[in-house]
C-alpha cells in the first residue's frame, strides 16, 4: 500500500532556486543573515545579496553559464552562500566538494562533474592545485591572503566579481543546479544532480512542517558541501530570514559559547554531537535557555539518546530522515510530534512504501521492509551514470533506499536496518567498495572487505577484513597506515581483521552479513 503524508500538501512556487531563496532580501537588508562564529564577522540580507549579484555578474563575464560547474572546496563561511548562489543565477551548477578529500579524491569529483573552475581558501589551496591536474579547471580563486604568492592559475576570488547581475539566467527548472556526491545504496561516489525544482521542493516541504521561523537564529556547523548543511541550514535558514551562525568545524566549546553568545533556537547536529550533549559534562557551563529543539539527521539516532539529551537541555530532541538523492529530507519531526526511536512522518507532497525486499509486496503498518520514496525532491538522477540511477529510481518514480524500516499507524517511520553497503561514520557516508579497491592496491593484499562496524560515538566504523597473498606478510598497523595515507579522515579502516578467504556469494558479491555477524560475535 501506499503510505500518504499526514501533513497537508504544500505549494511548491515554479521558480528558480536562488529566485526563491532571496525573494524577500531585500526586504529585510538591514538584518543579519549569516554571523562568522570565529571571528563575530556579521553580513546583513542586503550584503548578501549585493554579493551574489556581483559575483553572478563576474561569473557572466568570465563566460561562466548554463553547462557550467563551479567546484567549492571551503569549509563553512558567510561567503559559502554567494559563490553558490551566484553561480545558480548564472545558470550554472555547483558541485560541493568535502574539503577534508586527499587530492587524489577531489581530482575524481573535480574530472566527473566537468567543473571549469574551483573556489576555495588558503588552507586548502595546495590540495586544490594538486587535485585540478589533467582536470578542466583552467583558473583556482582563493578568498583569503595566500602566503608566497598565488602561483600560475591561481587568482584572488575578488576577481571574479564584476558588475551586480540582477536578473536570473533563464532556466529549465528542471536543469542541475547542484552537483553534491553521494555513494547512494551501494559502489563508489556518484555526483548526484538536483534540479531547480528538487531544491525549491524540498525548502518548502522542510519549512513549514518544521515551522522555521524568520526571527529565528540557526547555528550552521554541519558542512555547506553536504546536503544537509546545504539545504537545511544554508538554503532554508536564507528562505525565510533567519540568522544563521557558521562555524568551519565542530568544536564543543566554541558551540555551546555561540549558542549562549546569539541565543540559538534551533540546532540542526548529527548524532554524535547529541552524544556531547547528552554525556559531557561542560553542558552545565553554558545557557542554553534560547534553545527550542535540536534537529538531528544525517545517521541513525536511537530513542534512549535522544530521551537522555533532551532532558539534559530541556529542549526537544527530533529526528529526520533523507539522503542527498532526496534533496534530501523525506521525513521529518514537527514541533510537538516526537516519538523516541521515529525519524518523524512523511513530509508534505511526498509518498512512501515499505516493500517486502523478499516478495516485492508493499506493506501495511508495523511491518518492516525496504522504504521507497516518490515526490518532487527525487534526484533527477546520477551524473553520466544511467544504470547506477535505473537500479535506484524505478519507471513509477520510486526511489529505493536502501534502507529497513516500517510505518506505524500514525504514519510515523522506524528505520530499523539498512540493505544498502554504505557506512555511515560521524553522519558522513563512507562507501566500502572505495575502501576496498583501495586495500587491493596493497602489494601485499590478496583480497579485501570493509563493513560498518557500531560505535557509540561514532555510529558505525569502517573495519577491513583482508586476505594476504602467498608468501606475504603485513600487520594491523601497516594496512590501517596505508589507508589512511590515502583518504580523508573519516574513511580510514579502524580496524583490520586478516581471515584466509571472503565469503562471497556464488556470484562473487561480498557477504557483508556474514562478516558483519562474525564481527558482532567476536566482540
Amino acid at each position: 500500500m501506499i503510505h500518504k503524508s499526514p501533513l497537508p500538501d504544500v505549494v511548491i512556487p515554479e521558480v528558480p532556486l536562488t529566485t526563491f531563496v532571496f525573494a524577500n532580501a531585500a526586504g529585510r537588508a538591514d538584518k543579519v543573515a549569516f554571523v562568522e562564529g570565529a571571528s563575530g564577522r556579521t553580513v546583513t540580507y542586503g550584503e548578501l545579496l549585493d554579493s551574489v549579484q556581483r559575483f553572478a555578474g563576474g561569473l557572466t563575464a568570465k563566460g561562466f553559464g548554463p553547462g557550467n560547474v563551479l567546484a567549492i572546496l571551503a569549509p563553512n563561511l558567510p561567503e559559502y552562500a554567494v559563490w553558490f548562489h551566484g553561480a545558480a543565477v548564472t545558470g550554472g551548477a555547483v558541485t560541493t566538494v568535502n574539503p577534508t578529500y586527499t587530492a587524489h579524491e577531489v581530482h575524481h569529483q573535480l574530472n566527473d562533474a566537468g567543473a571549469t573552475m574551483m573556489v576555495t581558501i588558503p588552507m586548502f589551496l595546495e590540495t586544490a592545485k594538486e587535485a585540478a591536474k589533467g582536470t578542466s579547471v583552467e583558473t583556482i580563486y582563493v578568498a583569503g591572503e595566500i602566503d608566497g604568492g598565488a602561483g600560475e592559475g591561481v587568482e584572488p576570488v575578488s576577481a571574479l566579481y564584476g558588475e551586480p547581475r540582477q536578473e536570473h539566467a533563464p532556466v529549465d527548472l528542471d536543469d542541475t543546479v547542484a552537483l553534491p556526491y553521494s555513494s547512494g545504496t551501494t559502489g563508489l561516489s556518484k555526483g548526484v544532480m538536483l534540479t531547480h525544482r528538487n531544491l525549491v521542493s524540498n525548502i518548502v516541504q522542510t519549512v513549514e512542517p518544521a515551522e522555521l521561523r524568520e526571527d529565528e537564529t540557526i547555528i550552521a556547523v554541519l558542512p555547506f558541501f553536504h546536503i544537509y548543511g546545504m539545504q537545511v541550514l544554508m538554503n532554508c535558514g536564507l528562505a525565510v530570514g533567519a540568522t544563521i551562525v557558521s562555524m568551519p568545524r565542530f568544536d564543543l566549546e566554541q558551540f555551546l559559547q555561540l549558542h549562549q553568545d546569539h541565543g540559538v533556537t534551533r540546532s540542526f547536529v548529527a548524532p554524535p554531537m547529541v552524544v556531547a550533549l547528552a554525556k559531557h559534562p561542560i553542558i552545565d557551563n553554558y545557557d542554553l535557555s534560547k534553545l527550542e529543539q535540536v534537529f538531528s539527521g544525517a545517521a541513525p539516532l536511537s530513542a534512549e539518546l535522544a530521551v537522555e539529551a533532551g532532558a539534559r537541555i530541556d529542549s526537544e530532541v527530533v529526528q529526520g530522515y533523507g539522503m542527498t538523492e532526496l534533496s534530501p529530507v523525506s521525513h521529518l519531526t514537527p514541533s510537538g510530534q516526537f516519538k523516541p526511536g521515529s525519524v518523524g512522518v512523511t513530509a508534505p507532497n511526498t509518498e512512501l512504501q515499505i516493500i517486502d525486499p523478499s516478495t516485492g509486496e508493499s506493506l501495511g503498518v508495523d511491518l518492516d521492509g525496504e522504504v521507497w520514496v516518490r515526490g518532487p525532491q527525487v534526484m533527477k538522477g546520477y551524473l553520466n551514470n544511467p544504470i547506477a540511477t535505473a537500479n535506484t529510481i524505478d519507471d513509477d518514480g520510486w526511489l529505493h533506499t536502501g534502507d529497513i524500516g516500517h510505518v506505524d499507524a500514525e504514519g510515523h517511520l522506524f528505520v530499523v536496518d539498512r540493505l544498502k553497503e554504505l557506512i555511515k561514520y560521524k553522519g558522513f557516508q563512507v562507501p566500502p567498495a572505495e575502501l576496498e579497491a583501495l586495500l587491493l592496491t596493497h602489494p601485499a593484499v590478496a583480497d579485501a572487505a570493509v563493513i560498518g562496524i557500531a560505535d557509540d560515538e561514532a555510529g558505525e566504523i569502517p573495519v577491513g577484513f583482508v586476505t594476504l597473498k602467498p608468501g606475504q606478510e603485513a600487520a594491523e598497523a601497516d594496512i590501517i597506515a596505508f589507508v589512511a595515507e590515502r583518504v580523508a579522515t573519516y574513511k580510514q579502516v579502524r580496524k583490520v581483521t586478516f581471515v584466509d578467504a571472503i565469503p562471497k556469494s556464488a556470484s562473487g558479491k561480498i557477504l557483508r552479513r556474514v562478516l558483519r555477524d562474525e564481527a558482532t560475535a567476536a566482540g
